[in-house]
């Protein structure tokens, strides 16, 4: 997770690169993919060819759908950043939005309620620009508290429902509890864990590529 005293500078440095991209370019080798997210989209501790965003473009590519993949993941984000970012983050050529937001609502036991609401917020803006969008659940150990995971986890699905968007259950589902496949922080995964990621969620993520056909 990172500092907060340096998110402003991230999100400055970020919204260039983002505005240095060729669309064109980008357009031209496939529908734009852009996912909204925090460390884990950021690829923290990993190289850029190791991280979501580029490997989710190669699980694509191999299911047959051409793609650009954009990350626009800040570490140490929250569901409240993210809905504060959007309108940078998302840039006028994308086509499909994967939300991959509420880790550190998580970690630092924000009121699920409010990660409801951001996430519900997030949805109806994508909405309002008619964009194709699929929801990652972050499942909450019940270690926590049954009843806070319960909630925590339901922000998500019931959003998902409420919107009528694709839903990915458990974003890290499978990884989170693996040391073989996880950097020694225990919580970001490493590059055979992101791997693993990105070929569960590409064909989720491919359906509404090929839906909006």
């Amino acid at each position: 997770m990172a500092d907060t005293s340096h998110r402003l500078s991230r999100r400055t440095l970020l919204a260039a690169s983002l505005a240095a991209l060729p669309v064109r370019a980008l357009a031209a080798r496939g529908e734009v993919v852009t996912i909204l997210g925090d460390s884990i989209t950021a690829g923290l501790g990993l190289p850029g060819r190791d991280a979501l965003p580029n490997q989710l473009h190669l699980a694509l590519e191999r299911l047959g759908v051409a793609n650009t993949v954009r990350g626009a993941g800040v570490s140490g984000d929250t569901t409240a950043d993210g809905l504060g970012r959007l309108g940078f983050s998302i840039r006028p050529d994308t086509s499909v939005v994967v939300v991959a937001l509420g880790g550190n609502d998580l970690l630092q036991g924000l009121d699920p309620k409010a990660t409801r609401a951001n996430l519900d917020k997030i949805l109806a803006r994508l909405a309002e620009r008619h964009l194709g969008v699929v929801l990652c659940g972050i499942h909450a150990p019940r270690e926590i508290g049954a009843g806070y995971a319960r909630d925590f986890d339901a922000a998500f699905s019931d959003v998902a429902r409420a919107h009528h968007v694709a839903f990915y259950p458990d974003l890290l589902g499978g990884v989170e509890r693996n040391p073989a496949l996880n950097q020694a922080d225990g919580i970001h995964p490493n590059a055979r864990g992101v791997r693993m990621i990105a070929a569960r969620l590409a064909p989720v993520v491919a359906k509404v590529m090929r839906g909006r056909r």
